[in-house]
């Protein structure tokens, strides 16, 4: 079944760059570095872009998207939060970061192989955005 295993995969990588995009705003204004913030405003710039590719497939199926998991979202702006106001650095953010790229990827290579019938091109954006949160935590390294 092609179709209903390329609109679930396409619907988690809608929830995935949704919340990365939040995590990402979220953290934004507190980075201290200017080419730590530049980096991440540029991945973010991306994930809004792919975001809109997703919305588009999606609403070519008839679908509206999905939004983060309620629980997810929460206990992410909660665990943000907390370690900022613990220690308020760009050090922190680029681990609070990581740790997001590393479920984010994780959770979105378990969908490409729940949903294997999926469209080829639900897969390519699947990986496209595997692919970014694979840079990004590459790229923030040096920040931590």
């Amino acid at each position: 079944m092609a179709e209903p295993d390329t609109i679930r995969l396409l619907r988690e990588c809608d929830a995935g760059v949704k919340m990365g995009t939040e995590a990402m705003n979220e953290v934004l204004e507190d980075i201290r570095n200017p080419r730590f913030r530049e980096c991440l405003t540029e991945c973010r710039d991306r994930h809004e872009e792919l975001g809109k590719e997703i919305r588009e497939l999606l609403s070519e199926y008839g679908d509206d998207g999905k939004d983060p998991n309620f629980i997810a979202q929460g206990m992410s702006w909660l665990k943000t939060n907390v370690m900022l106001a613990i220690k308020d650095s760009d050090q922190t953010i680029a681990d609070l970061l990581t740790d997001g790229c590393g479920m984010g990827v994780k959770s979105l290579s378990r969908y490409l192989n729940q949903y294997g019938a999926a469209a080829m091109k639900a897969r390519n954006i699947a990986g496209k955005l595997i692919r970014l949160e694979e840079k990004l935590a590459a790229d923030i390294r040096p920040y931590l």
